[in-house]
Order: C-alpha cells, then structure tokens, then sequence
C-alpha cells in the first residue's frame, strides 16, 4: 500500500549535524516527506550510533534519530569533501548544521559563499550561544543551556540542588524552535519570492523562550522566581506508585479540597488565589498525601476523574508502552531496522489529517546511501571509487 504524501515532499535537506539538535530537526522534516541527506565522518559516524543501549552494536536512540534519513559517509575535513558538500548544497533547500560557531567559515562554507551559490539556501545554525555574542565561541551543551535559559533553577524542591530533567531537553527544544524557523523561512521564500535566510538558534535561548513570567515578574518587582510552582500541582505518593495531581486553578482547588474531606482548606479566603495558596504549599501537599497515601493510583484517579480534577499517573517506559491510548493513536510503531530485526519506537507528531508524518525507511548503516547520493550528484562510479581510495567517502 502505497504511503500517503508527506507535506514536505519534494525538499531536499542537508543535514551536517551530529549527536541530538541538529538530527532532531532533520527528523522532524524527514518524517513529513523531506529528503534527509545525513552527512557523517567516514569510520565513526555520528556519535549517537554509539550513545546509550546497543542493539546488534548500534544504539535503538539511533533508530529514533535517524529514520527516514539517507547516509552519506563523507569527510567534511578534506578540501575534496567539502567541495562535494559544497556540490549537494547548490541543489538542496535546507542545510542543517549544529557545529561550534566559525568550524564551517573555517571550511569554506560560511553563510556568505554558501548563499552565492544557493541563494534559495535555507540555513538552520543551532549552537550554544548563537552565532554572535561574547560567549559564541564557549562549547555549549543542552545541559548548560538549560542553566543558562533559568530552567535549571526552577526544576527540583526549594532548597535543594537543582536537578536535570532527565532528557536533553534543551537541545530538543533549540531543534523544534530551528524546525519552526526553517519552516517560516521556506514559506517567506515561496510566497513573498524571498531568498533564503540563515535561522540562528542558541541553546540557552530556545530554553529561555519557554521560561513564561520569569523575567517580567522579576522586572515588575523584583521577584526571582524559585523552585516552588504552583499550588497545588505536585506529584503525590499512593500506596502502590505516584500520581500527579494539578489542582492550582481556583475552582479546581476547591473541587480537590472537598473531594479528599477539607473543605477548611478549599474555603479559606486567603487560599482563594494562587498567591495564598503558594505561601501554605507545603500545608496543602501534607493533606492531599495524607489522602492519596490510603489509596492506589487508581483508585485516587477514578475520584479526582470523577470530580473534574486533572490527575494522572506519572508513568514509567512500561507503562507508557502498555497504555491503550499511546496505541490507539499510533504513538508506539514497530520500526524494522537494517539489522533484521525490530524495535518499538515513538510515533510521529504532529498529527496531520491529510499529510501525515511517515515511518519510510529505518535508520540507515554508515555510508548506505554514499554511492546513491553521490550518482545523483553526477559523480561516476569511477569517480566514487577513486574518492573512496582516497578515504574522502565511505
């Protein structure tokens, strides 16, 4: 059964990127259709190849990372690769890279000679700190960017050391920020007749992006916002697990209130609003657990369900592959590999109703795709072979 059309069908992707950033934007474009051309270092690879649990030697991250890419295993170092990287960028759409600033100028692919000669060149840059400022040329990590956005410092309990999220989620949202960008630049060059443009996302700045009121409450009043949140929304022990209860709106809080037997608390005037209600936090978390410590997770979701009260479980890896809805909505797909056997791996999102996102290939080996890419480039097979002897391809 033929696959339905992708909405980015017919764009060419360059993606140069390595490890989570860079990748996670060129996933995003090649589950809707994009052709992906992943460039990787001929011998290693992609770092990820290597990261976390092995399947058959290569990690099931990469299976996620790199699905409906092409590998072309070519060395970006050498005068020779780089003018064959320069020869797949004069006819591509979109170049992805996320390299410290400078590596590229360095290798005569600056943002200037590339738009000479692509001027429709899309080009997504996802760094530390951008590509300008004094901190540009620092190596930069989703984790320090997660600091430096003030994410960190609001993630964990008053009082304690603060503590990661648990997922590079810094990085994830600098490769959906770059996603949008590229997105936007490609609708400006269609319907207004643009050129291409350069998308300069920052780490630190994608995390930022999502930080809400941090810096108008602290330019109102000189607030700093610290690990506290709202009240009550917390994760709360049961007799068999942890369910996350979000009561903080106003009629919430008082429907939890009389659903767990203190309507003190849900009528007291001065827990009326949020404000109050942060200020005796740690008084309204010790009743609900009080509550949710005598009962399952279940049976505290079927009260607060009842009550219109937002809960759910706070679900592990198991959980959340057993869970009827995931499936229901194809969010867990059995993915083949080029190994020969299988891997669950996370659906596609977002949901498009007539040009949804597709599973089209599996995660390629290094270099699977390195003759293929380069023929349609009109390199011969002469010409590849005397590269690949040369070490140039793989």
């Amino acid at each position: 059964m033929p696959l339905p059309p992708g909405a980015l069908d017919g764009l060419r992707v360059i993606e140069m990127g390595q490890l989570i950033a860079g990748p996670f934007a060129g996933k995003m474009l090649g589950e809707f259709g994009a052709d992906v051309i992943k460039i990787e270092p001929p011998g290693a690879g992609d770092p990820l190849r290597n990261w976390r649990m092995l399947k058959n030697g290569t990690s099931v991250w990469w299976q996620v990372s790199s699905r409906n890419k092409r590998s072309l295993a070519l060395d970006l170092r050498s005068p020779e690769g780089q003018d064959i990287a320069r020869r797949l960028i004069a006819e591509a759409d979109v170049l992805i890279e996320n390299f410290r600033p400078g590596t590229l100028e360095g290798w005569g692919m600056g943002w200037d000679e590339l738009s000479r000669l692509n001027p429709g060149l899309v080009m997504l840059r996802i760094s530390g700190y951008g590509q300008t400022g004094p901190y540009r040329d620092l190596p930069g990590f989703g984790a320090i960017g997660e600091a430096m956005g003030g994410l960190r410092h609001l993630t964990g309990e008053p009082g304690r050391v603060p503590v990661r999220v648990g997922v590079s989620i810094g990085d994830t949202l600098a490769a959906l920020h770059g996603t949008i960008g590229v997105l936007m630049a490609l609708y400006h060059r269609k319907a207004h007749g643009g050129a291409g443009q350069v998308i300069d996302v920052a780490l630190n700045e994608a995390v930022f992006n999502v930080m809400e009121s941090l810096i108008p409450e602290y330019s109102a009043f000189g607030a700093v916002r610290e690990a506290a949140g709202s009240a009550p929304s917390n994760a709360y022990r049961c007799n068999d697990g942890y369910v996350l209860i979000a009561g903080n709106g106003d009629s919430i809080f008082k429907r939890l209130m009389e659903t767990i037997g203190r309507r003190d608390l849900g009528t007291a005037a001065d827990l009326a609003s949020n404000a109050g209600r942060v200020a005796r936090v740690a008084q309204i978390d010790a009743a609900i657990e009080q509550w949710t410590l005598t009962r399952t997770v279940g049976d505290v979701l079927a009260v607060l369900g009842a009550a219109r009260v937002p809960a759910g479980k706070v679900y592990t890896a198991k959980d959340i592959h057993e869970d009827p809805h995931y499936r229901a909505r194809d969010m867990i797909l059995r993915q083949p590999t080029r190994d020969g056997d299988e891997v669950d791996v996370p659906g596609v999102v977002p949901k498009l109703s007539a040009t949804p996102g597709t599973l089209r290939s599996s995660a390629p080996h290094l270099g699977d795709d390195t003759d293929g890419v380069l023929a349609e480039a009109g390199f011969s097979a002469a010409d590849i072979a005397a590269l690949r002897g040369k070490g140039v391809v793989a």
